[in-house]
C-alpha cells in the first residue's frame, strides 16, 4: 500500500481521471490523501489488513491533519470498500487512463473513520453483527503509542 498525500504541484493519482471532482473538495478546504496500490495476499488476516489501514489513518489524519481518503477502484470492488470501511460514491464511473479499465471514485471522511475506530476498535470478539473491519482496528488506547512511534520513525 502507498499513501499519497495531496500536494499542490503533484496532486494525487486520481487527478488523472477525476481532477474536477477532487478540486471541488480542495476548494472546500478539504485535505485529501489517496491510499493506492493496495494489494493484499488472499491469506492475510482481517486483523493485518485493519492494522495497515489504521496506521495509514493515524499517519494521515492524526499526524498530518488530512481530512479525506479518496480512492479509485474497479467497479467490482466498490461494495467491499463501502461495506468494510464506509466509503461513499463521490465521482461516478470513468475510464481509468492508467490501467485501461473502468474506475469509480470513492471518498471517506477521516472524521467518520475516527468515529468508527472509537466505537468498534479492538472489539473483535465483542461486536457481534458488525460486518465492517473496524472491530479489527487497534483499540483507541493504542493510538498515542503508535502515533509516537510513527513520528519518531521507530518500529
Amino acid at each position: 500500500m502507498s499513501l499519497c498525500l495531496d500536494d499542490p504541484e503533484l496532486g494525487l493519482p486520481a487527478d488523472d481521471n477525476f481532477r474536477d471532482k477532487l478540486d471541488v473538495l480542495r476548494a472546500e478546504g478539504r485535505r485529501l490523501c489517496e491510499p493506492s496500490r493496495l494489494a493484499i495476499d488472499k491469506d492475510v488476516t482481517k486483523r493485518v489488513f485493519a492494522a495497515l489501514i489504521h496506521i495509514s489513518y493515524i499517519y494521515a489524519h492524526n499526524i498530518h491533519g488530512f481530512s479525506d481518503y479518496v480512492i479509485e477502484v474497479n467497479p467490482r470492488h466498490v461494495m467491499f470498500y463501502k461495506r468494510m470501511l464506509g466509503f461513499r460514491d463521490f465521482g461516478g464511473e470513468r475510464p481509468c487512463t492508467r490501467v485501461g479499465a473502468p474506475a469509480v471514485l470513492l471518498r471517506l471522511e477521516l472524521d467518520y473513520m475516527g468515529e468508527q475506530i472509537r466505537k468498534f476498535g479492538g472489539q473483535m470478539e465483542h461486536a457481534p453483527g458488525e460486518r465492517s473491519f473496524y472491530p479489527y482496528f487497534f483499540p483507541l488506547r493504542d493510538e498515542p503509542g503508535i502515533t509516537t512511534r510513527l513520528i519518531q520513525g521507530r518500529d
